[in-house]
């Protein structure tokens, strides 16, 4: 962190004059019960809190931050953050609504990746995708046979609780029964989606440079509130796919 501080303050001389000008106090006569005040400039002071402060503070909600993103643009871009975040969300919303549904349809295998020679392709790219029955999807693979493993695979190991059977060139892929045990396994499913975004949003909350000791804080405090607040919003997302799965 001290060669972080000093490689900033070597490239950014400027914003740190700036950061040290803001601290000067100035000084103000106010009528308030005849008192003499002396005003500071909005910036971030870290104070160091005892043992007693933190065990008294322990379990209160903390003041949330909202700071200027015009202050920090030059170390580090929220809004681009926000975006990346709120992306995260939408990839499992997305695939809430491709792969986990009570019901499997057709339209549902449409975007399993199959790994092939040509690297990543959707299933409906290299096969038929039909309703044989309420009960039974035929894959038919007679397109690129040479693919037919790799779909099987692609379909096993899609998270929608699918066994697929291989006759030929064919694929076979029985219906599970909507039984509370279905819900339950899609339930279990759901939340592993849930998990993995949220172990992407750590990773691109990691990902971020830390520069500024002052101001760095305040940034990181800032890009946990916008991860919890994604955090809420997956967890809120599993709440309504859960209702919906359960019935």
């Amino acid at each position: 962190m001290a060669l972080g501080l000093k490689c900033f303050r070597m490239v950014h001389p400027a914003f740190c004059n700036y950061l040290a000008a803001l601290t000067r106090p100035t000084v103000s006569e106010r009528q308030h019960d005849h008192r003499r005040y002396i005003d500071f400039s909005a910036v971030p002071i870290r104070h160091c809190a005892t043992k007693k402060a933190k065990a008294k503070g322990k379990g209160q909600s903390q003041a949330r931050v909202n700071i200027n993103t015009a202050l920090v643009e030059d170390i580090i871009n929220l809004d681009e953050v926000d975006e990346e975040m709120k992306s995260v969300t939408e990839v499992l919303k997305d695939n809430f609504s491709k792969t986990l549904n009570i019901r499997t349809s057709p339209g549902s295998l449409d975007h399993i990746a199959v790994v092939t020679a040509d690297g990543k392709l959707a299933l409906n790219q290299i096969s038929q995708i039909s309703m044989k029955s309420p009960q039974l999807i035929l894959v038919n693979m007679a397109s690129f046979p040479e693919c037919t493993a790799a779909a099987t695979k692609a379909i096993r190991e899609s998270g929608m609780n699918l066994n697929p059977e291989v006759e030929g060139t064919l694929i076979r892929i029985p219906i599970p029964k909507v039984t509370r045990e279905h819900r339950e396994t899609l339930v279990k499913l759901a939340k592993q989606h849930t998990n993995k975004a949220k172990d992407s949003l750590q990773r691109l909350k990691k990902s971020k440079d830390k520069t500024s000791e002052d101001i760095i804080r305040l940034i990181e405090k800032q890009m946990s509130q916008m991860a919890d607040d994604t955090v809420a919003e997956l967890d809120r997302h599993l709440a309504v796919k859960t209702k919906e799965l359960l019935g």
